[in-house]
């Protein structure tokens, strides 16, 4: 996940710039299904299209299916200056295609060609639509090429996408941004392989996802390729452009662990570095091995509000690290969130983003078993705190596995408190249910069956009962999609506080600023406590979490619970064990 939502303004929606006329196009032909139906029509204008995804029901496209990615930027040196780049996409035809649709909504297009044939192409709303001089027969594979600029410096009604940082940039595309950086087909559902080169000015070091395959320096700039050995879903892109240093160790097995951080601060931030490899043990030993071919973590001299599990290369802002108010324990914590993302979200990938509370569940579980185990945070302490709560996130965001939708113009204030703590609860009920024995063999064939590939809600059920041997569907319709938290299994004491009757939006508002400062100044006041009580040798700094961090996971400042890092949104709790 990122970890972190800020209100947004809604998107522009209009023509792509750089959009050309159509030309006159052969007939189309009889086409196979329904789908082709609305998606080829001929004499029908260029629309938008989507999968029919719940919650971003325009993103993705169907009729073809992506099988990789080529990604080839170009940076000037000026993070507000948009890159020359050209988007390449091999796709397999699902179906008859007469035009091929595109999610990209943040640059200037120059050209596309369909198989090497110059293409026409126009805009419609958040899609590039594409048209060949032929139409596409299903069961083949095509080739499309895009020239086009990314634009670092979002408008007003954009978020996300590329993140300006002190010394270049990085990518932060979860949950719904990535085509405000390439043309793409922007929804988890359709993962693909990913060859990314980077050209740059000589005094900058380049890293994207995966692995080095090739670098080629000239008298003023240096090209950087990396490619991907396992399918990744857009939102989960990465790179990194600055003025960095790249670390390199080996963890568990020999993998290449390699961390991309700002070169004035190596020294610094080497102590963090070298707990990466211990912590990917750790996450070996609850769920199996590692993987990807690589892992490390991207320190961006940015502030953003969040982290994010940005595919072997996770986004952190660099202060989480150098902040001396955070206490050592949460920093551990939340790296092990993002790295235990590598199996919950990026290995087995949702296959609808109202599956998230499996990405999200999972990361918040193992980053409060971590912090259990190692720092004696005990996760019953958390658990029950979260049930307190737990109606009233319901009430706020709906059940875990069926989030509302999100406001217009709010798109990632799907990251709401009941798909962090929430989801969390719902497998620590679920342990409770069937055991700690079949729950910890649950885990382990969960993202060995799904590995590289999509899974969803269903699938997570039906693997549980299976494992179990019991038919657990009552239990999760109840635990999933219940607007009431159902009794926690061994805990019959714990209560769930009934939700406030909704405010106004005026009275919202109003408490909303109010409950931050309260909480800001409740922050500061138990850091000073906490930092006088921790010995020195284990940190001694503790920060509830800043106000930043609320805003990934809901509304939490408002209902009086802590909050921990979040992503970009609205206002957002949780953690509401964090401070112990």
């Amino acid at each position: 996940m990122p970890l972190s939502p800020r209100t947004q303004t809604p998107r522009r929606s209009g023509p792509l710039r750089g959009a050309r006329p159509l030309r006159r196009r052969t007939a189309a032909a009889l086409l196979a299904s329904a789908v082709s139906v609305a998606l080829l029509a001929a004499s029908a204008p260029p629309t938008p299209l989507g999968i029919g995804d719940r919650l971003f029901p325009t993103l993705g496209n169907p009729g073809y299916d992506v099988a990789a990615y080529h990604l080839d930027f170009t940076y000037s040196g000026d993070n507000r200056a948009p890159l020359a780049a050209v988007t390449t996409i091999d796709a397999w035809t699902t179906a008859d295609l007469d035009r091929i649709n595109l999610d990209f909504a943040h640059g200037t297009v120059e050209s596309v060609e369909v198989d090497g044939e110059p293409a026409d192409f126009t805009g419609a709303g958040e899609d590039l639509v594409v048209t060949p001089e032929e139409p596409l027969s299903a069961g083949s594979l095509t080739r499309i090429t895009v020239r086009h600029t990314s634009d670092p410096v979002g408008s007003d009604d954009s978020d996300g996408g590329w993140v300006r940082t002190a010394d270049g940039l990085a990518m932060a595309n979860q949950a719904d941004a990535a085509h405000l950086v390439f043309p793409c087909n922007d929804h988890p559902s359709d993962k693909a392989m990913f060859t990314i080169r980077i050209t740059a000015p000589n005094d900058y070091t380049a890293v994207a996802n995966g692995l080095p395959t090739g670098r080629h320096r000239t008298a003023r700039t240096t090209t950087w390729t990396y490619r991907t050995k396992h399918p990744m879903a857009t939102e989960l892109a990465q790179v990194s452009i600055g003025r960095s240093s790249v670390v390199r160790r080996e963890g568990p097995g020999g993998l290449p662990v390699r961390d991309v951080v700002p070169s004035k601060d190596r020294e610094a931030l080497e102590p963090w570095l070298a707990k990466t490899p211990d912590q990917i043990a750790w996450m070996e030993s609850k769920v199996g091995p590692y993987p990807f071919e690589t892992y490390g973590v991207l320190m961006a001299q940015a502030s953003t509000g969040f982290e994010l599990e940005t595919q072997t290369l996770s986004l952190f802002e660099k202060d989480i690290f150098t902040e001396p108010a955070y206490p050592k324990w949460y920093v551990e914590s939340i790296m092990v969130h993002e790295l235990s993302h590598q199996w919950f979200g990026d290995s087995v990938s949702p296959r609808a983003w109202s599956d998230l509370w499996l990405n999200e569940g999972h990361a918040t579980w193992y980053e409060t078993l971590y912090a259990d185990e190692t720092a004696h945070r005990p996760m019953e302490t958390r658990m029950k705190a979260a049930y307190g709560a737990s109606d009233t996130w319901r009430a706020a965001g709906g059940p875990p596995a069926r989030p509302k939708a999100p406001a217009r113009g709010q798109k990632i204030s799907i990251f709401r408190p009941n798909v962090y703590d929430g989801a969390s609860l719902v497998l620590y009920a679920l342990r409770q249910e069937i055991g700690h024995r079949d729950f910890d063999r649950l885990e382990r064939a969960w993202v060995a069956r799904h590995r590289d590939s999509t899974a969803s809600t269903a699938d997570f059920v039906r693997l549980a009962s299976e494992i179990s041997g019991r038919d657990l569907r009552g239990f999760f319709q109840q635990w999933l999609y219940g607007a009431k938290t159902p009794p926690m299994p061994g805990h019959p004491d714990w209560k769930s506080t009934e939700p406030a009757k909704p405010a106004t939006q005026g009275e919202q508002t109003k408490q909303t600023k109010q409950a931050k400062r309260t909480q800001q100044a409740q922050q500061t006041k138990q850091a000073q406590r906490d930092r006088r009580a921790e010995p020195a040798e284990q940190g001694g700094q503790e920060k509830r979490d800043r106000p930043a961090e609320q805003e990934k996971r809901g509304t939490g400042a408002a209902e009086g619970t802590q909050s921990t890092r979040g992503k970009r949104g609205e206002e957002a709790p949780v953690m509401v064990g964090a401070a112990g």
